[in-house]
């Protein structure tokens, strides 16, 4: 349903709904019928008691640390994470009293070792990470005890990993890359235990950050395709990764099910698939990284990732606001291309993917 306002027989009908936790037929900043549908099907899907939709996967970050955290707590974080993830935490959050470690995501016992007893409320990982594909050990992470712990899963979505099968305590997506899937939703998600659903949406609501209906909509759209997108562009991904590991002018290939990936064991352990992301480092670094892109005929240059088209982004170009350390620090350099596989045919992709590498001399 795509309204903001919703008509009631009584006074005290209307009162009730106000005094209830995540009404969705009061006022649409609180919820909608159509939003509760979608977070009901992203708790299925994620073996969750319940879900929060909002209107960004970053709207569901600021959501989730302001709605658990005060000032004076204490959060841990892998360093392998989104940029603008990166930016809230090593930039903002210290602004509102919030303190922030971060650490190498790749090392269980070092993001247990950064916990401070009694101050740390969250661990917040990202696995596999944006845009390197680095991983977390996702059990080690839900045996440390204290602070609850969170996943972001969008890369991998929930038919490539479940978290919370692991012993997490909350996961979220960027729902408008695979989960809706079609480059035309903007929504962010998050669930886990309605006790913690119920906190984070207590600031969510003040915030507004909810999810719009239509965006919901088309994310509920997406999900009735997931399995079979994913499996396709999973089998693609890999079947790229393997090509680019025998070009000349790739110096390094990242994706998870790819033998040579440090973390190969890790990932068939925990992951359904490799997902639909390829990370691979071009030689010429940056000038070489522009010049694939550019001569690429099916991969389109773009920001997002889990849509049905081939999409190219050059991270470096995207994260030039932040220090080369900090760049380093997340996995991202000069020469690095993040390639979204889509559902093209893969003979097709990989033909063009030759004929650009080929290029390059």
């Amino acid at each position: 349903q795509v309204s903001t306002a919703y008509e009631v027989p009584t006074v005290a009908d209307q009162a009730a709904l106000g005094a209830t936790a995540r009404p969705d037929t009061l006022y649409s900043r609180f919820g909608s019928p159509t939003v509760r549908d979608f977070e009901a099907a992203v708790a299925d899907l994620e073996g969750a008691e319940a879900a929060l939709a909002s209107a960004s996967g970053m709207a569901a970050i600021t959501s989730l640390v302001f709605g658990l955290c005060s000032a004076g707590d204490h959060v841990v974080a892998s360093r392998q994470i989104f940029s603008v993830t990166y930016a809230v935490l090593a930039m903002h959050l210290p602004r509102f009293g919030i303190d922030v470690s971060l650490v190498d995501g790749t090392d269980a016992e070092a993001i247990a070792a950064a916990v401070k007893p009694g101050r740390t409320q969250l661990i917040l990982v990202e696995t596999p990470a944006n845009p390197a594909l680095s991983l977390v050990d996702l059990e080690a992470l839900a045996a440390i005890k204290g602070p609850i712990k969170v996943v972001d899963n969008t890369f991998a979505t929930p038919v490539g990993q479940r978290p919370l099968e692991h012993g997490v305590d909350l996961v979220l997506h960027s729902a408008t890359k695979g989960i809706a899937g079609h480059n035309d939703a903007l929504i962010g998600v998050v669930a886990g235990s309605t006790d913690l659903i119920d906190a984070i949406w207590a600031w969510h609501g003040a915030m507004g950050a909810q999810a719009s209906p239509f965006d919901a909509w088309n994310a509920l759209r997406g999900i009735r395709t997931l399995p079979v997108r994913v499996a396709r562009q999973a089998e693609t991904a890999l079947r790229l990764a393997e090509l680019l590991e025998g070009h000349d002018a790739v110096e390094s290939v990242s994706y998870p099910f790819l033998p040579s990936h440090p973390q190969h064991d890790l990932a068939r352990r925990q992951m359904d698939n490799g997902g639909t992301v390829v990370a691979f480092e071009v030689a010429g670094g940056a000038a070489g990284a522009m010049a694939l892109s550019e001569r690429s005929r099916l991969g389109r240059i773009a920001l997002s990732l889990g849509g049905p088209e081939t999409l190219l982004t050059h991270p470096a170009t995207f994260a030039a606001r932040l220090l080369p350390s900090e760049r380093a620090e997340i996995g991202i350099t000069d020469g690095l291309i993040r390639m979204s596989v889509g559902l093209e045919h893969p003979d097709d992709l990989a033909a063009d993917l030759l004929q650009a590498l080929d290029s390059l001399g």
